[in-house]
Parts: C-alpha cells; sequence; structure tokens
C-alpha cells in the first residue's frame, strides 16, 4: 500500500501478523469516494478478501439512525415524539416519557438484556427500568428495538428496508440481514457469551447488519459531501448535536472516555487519545469500526471479526489515518 495511508494500512497487517486479529478489511474514503482499500488475514481456511461480508454489529445503530433522521425529515416524528405514541404498552411499566432523542442517545433507561436473549426483543423492550429518562447515559442497544417499532409505526417500512431506502442514493446495497452474504465467522463469539445463530434470527436493529468496507464507505463519503445525499446538512447537524451533556455516564462509557452521544452517533470530543477530535462514527462488537473526520475530510472503515482485543488501540489506527490526509 502506498502513500499516502501506508502507515494506517501497515497497523492493520500488524494486527493480524501479531495475532491480535484473524482478518482486517481496511478502508479509507475522501468526498469523492475511495481512496485505498486492503485486506489482510483468514478465517481458519477463508482468505480475508475487500468484497467480504462482516458482522457490523453496533454500526447497525448510526444506520437506522439515518432511517430515523429521514422520518423526521418527512415531518412524521420529531426528536421529543414519545415511544409510547407507538408502543403503549411500553407506558404501563414506566412513570416517565421516554422519547426518540433518548432512544437514540442511550439515555432511556431500558436495561440492556443479552444481544442473543432468549426471550425475544420486545420482551427486552419492555423489561425493567434502569434508570428516569434523561437523568443518566448507560449504552441500550435494545433501545433501537423502540426506535425500529417507531419507524414501522410512522412510515410502514420494516427498519431494514427503511435503511435501505434512505441510503438508495449511494452505494450501499451490500447492507442486508440476509445469512447466505456468508459473513466472516466471529472466531471467539462461543467463548465471549453470544449464540450468533439465535442473535442473527432476532434480526436486531441495534446491531444485526451485516455489510461490505465499500458499502460503509459510500456512506462515509457521502456524509463528508453533505449535500442531502442521505439526509439534508442541516439534519446531519441534528444528528451530531451532544444529546448527553453533563449528565453522570455509567459503565461501559464512563465520563473518561472522553465522548457523548448524539442522535445514534458516537462523538469523541474529548476523547484522550485521539489526533483530531472532530469525529463521529460507531464501533462494533467484533472489532469493526466506522469513523468520519469532516474538518480532516476522511472516512474509515475496519472490518474483523474477534471480540476480545486487549492489545488492539483503535486510536492508533484512527491517528495514522487522519495523518495521511
Amino acid at each position: 500500500m502506498s502513500e499516502p495511508f501506508a502507515h494506517a494500512f501497515d497497523w492493520a497487517r500488524r494486527q493480524v501478523e501479531s495475532g491480535a486479529l484473524p482478518t482486517a478489511v481496511l478502508g479509507v474514503a475522501t468526498a469523492a469516494g475511495v481512496q485505498a482499500l486492503d485486506a489482510f488475514g483468514a478465517t481458519g481456511s477463508r482468505a480475508a478478501r475487500i468484497d467480504d461480508h462482516y458482522r457490523l454489529f453496533s454500526i447497525t445503530k448510526p444506520l437506522v439512525g439515518l432511517a430515523a433522521a429521514r422520518m423526521i425529515e418527512m415531518g412524521l416524528a420529531t426528536p421529543g415524539t414519545p415511544l409510547q405514541s407507538d408502543v403503549p404498552e411500553f407506558g404501563r411499566n414506566r412513570d416517565d416519557v421516554v422519547r426518540l432523542r433518548h432512544l437514540v442517545s442511550h439515555t432511556s433507561g431500558i436495561a440492556e438484556p443479552p444481544m442473543d436473549t432468549a426471550a425475544g426483543l420486545e420482551a427486552g423492550l419492555l423489561g425493567e427500568r434502569d434508570f428516569a429518562a434523561g437523568t443518566a447515559s448507560r449504552y441500550s442497544t435494545i433501545a433501537f428495538e423502540g426506535v425500529a417499532r417507531m419507524i414501522r409505526a410512522r412510515t410502514g417500512r420494516v427498519w431494514d428496508e427503511a435503511v435501505a431506502d434512505t441510503l438508495a442514493g449511494v452505494e450501499a446495497s451490500g447492507l442486508t440481514l440476509d445469512e447466505a452474504s456468508d459473513p466472516h465467522h466471529v472466531v471467539d463469539a462461543a467463548d465471549a457469551g453470544l449464540d450468533l445463530q439465535r442473535f442473527a434470527a432476532l434480526r436486531h436493529p441495534g446491531a444485526g447488519l451485516l455489510g461490505r468496507a465499500e458499502d460503509l464507505l459510500s456512506v462515509g463519503a457521502a456524509l463528508l459531501r453533505n449535500t442531502g445525499e442521505i439526509v439534508r446538512p442541516t439534519t446531519l447537524a441534528m444528528m451530531l448535536r451532544p444529546l448527553t451533556g453533563d449528565i453522570p455516564r455509567l459503565d461501559p462509557y464512563p465520563a473518561e472516555r472522553g465522548q457523548d452521544w448524539g442522535f445514534t452517533w458516537n462523538l469523541r470530543t474529548r476523547a484522550p487519545g485521539l489526533i483530531d477530535r472532530d469525529a463521529y462514527g460507531h464501533g462494533g462488537w467484533s472489532g469493526a469500526e466506522f469513523w468520519v473526520h469532516p474538518t480532516v475530510g476522511v472516512a474509515y472503515v475496519l472490518l474483523t471479526n474477534r471480540a476480545e482485543r486487549p492489545t488492539v488501540n483503535a486510536d492508533e489506527l484512527d491517528n495514522a489515518v487522519v495523518s495521511g490526509v
């Protein structure tokens, strides 16, 4: 890989050669499109290729967020619309009001079940309260079942169809829930406590999408252009406004991690390890990373497949990408 992003691709290669990651597909884009893309390593005997599908896990969240933002643009909801308006049974166990903005910013206070919960997503959504909405922030994947229910009630589209509609103007056709896309297996999923088959059957709107690096790079390039291909510039600005403020930050995202939650985006405005803090994006449980740096003008994607990565510091990769611009 030639300059200017050689250091970033060297980083990915080192993670694979050291055994820290089984595979790595790394891609970098600017507003003009993909600038570099390469694949390293293998899952067993299957060599990684640049067009392979991977499980995106929580990178699903901001993609669903873009569909929810488009719903707002259509005049079908606002960030203040209560979940109880579309899921009346939700309110039976709560004396507070959970709004769309709470669901997308991890401030809903919905207690988190396992991602592969045998009870199903609805049971998790209607489960116990962790705290009153808006009073604290704790990461909640199940809250996106609430977002999905609101999208379905107000647009008539199930969440993955709404995501496809929202991204129809960019080249992201590989985003799917279809296991026939043959995503790379997460090599330590069982050891980490996740039943992948049961998880996939849930079609989880907070973590279920499968995708290729080129799909996310197309989204990143469009967001850098910010010309309304996905959402309007004013809508993207709304999504990037911090929604967590100075409220208590509960594990696994305590205050010292240096980030805020916007409208589904992780805003790394105070991240101590980054060269450039004008960054938004999301990570995924098995090591996937998708980040956009609008001031620098670059977006990048890392797809991989190991849940436990104690020696991998993705801030190193971020800094290498940013320094290559």
